[in-house]
């Protein structure tokens, strides 16, 4: 088989330096391509089908005054392991303070279910001032991830 003037062997090589660069392939122990690694490969056909489900905020909380509702709403992304927006998941999202630099509480809806693979948390307040909080997300089904820090401010 010949593709752009190379034989088959040339061809297998460069189908192969695609599918790596798309990162398809990993160096270590059993990866999808028998080159080792720990991705899940490159999905064919299908929707949003490339292996885990990835969470990340699409919208990061912003600093707050003590009390009051966090503004603009955080917003979480539910996308597979290529980046492509998963409008399919449907498992709830649940969000938790995950650094608590001076024991705040977090209140408001805390478990949302995506929809079209966008999560809203649109009610979130923060009790204590604080200076380094990070929200964390999670769901069954993906993997979780932490927003960047941000402040509580003293009313």
């Amino acid at each position: 088989m010949r593709l752009f003037g190379m034989d088959a062997r040339h061809t297998r090589w460069l189908l192969l330096s695609f599918a790596c660069a798309l990162s398809a392939c990993d160096i270590g122990p059993g990866g999808p391509l028998g080159l080792g690694g720990n991705n899940g490969g490159i999905a064919i056909g299908g929707t949003g089908g490339g292996g885990a489900r990835v969470l990340s905020f699409s919208v990061q909380p912003s600093t707050a005054t003590a009390g009051n509702i966090i503004t603009p709403p955080v917003q979480v992304l539910v996308s597979d392991s290529l980046g492509i927006v998963d409008s399919t998941f449907t498992a709830a999202i649940t969000i938790t303070i995950g650094v608590n630099p001076v024991g705040g509480n977090l209140s408001g809806t805390t478990s949302v279910t995506p929809v079209n693979g966008t999560a809203q948390f649109g009610d979130l307040r923060i009790d204590t001032p604080g200076t380094g909080y990070v929200l964390r997300v999670g769901a069954t089904g993906a993997t979780a991830a932490s927003s960047n820090s941000f402040n509580i401010l003293a009313p």
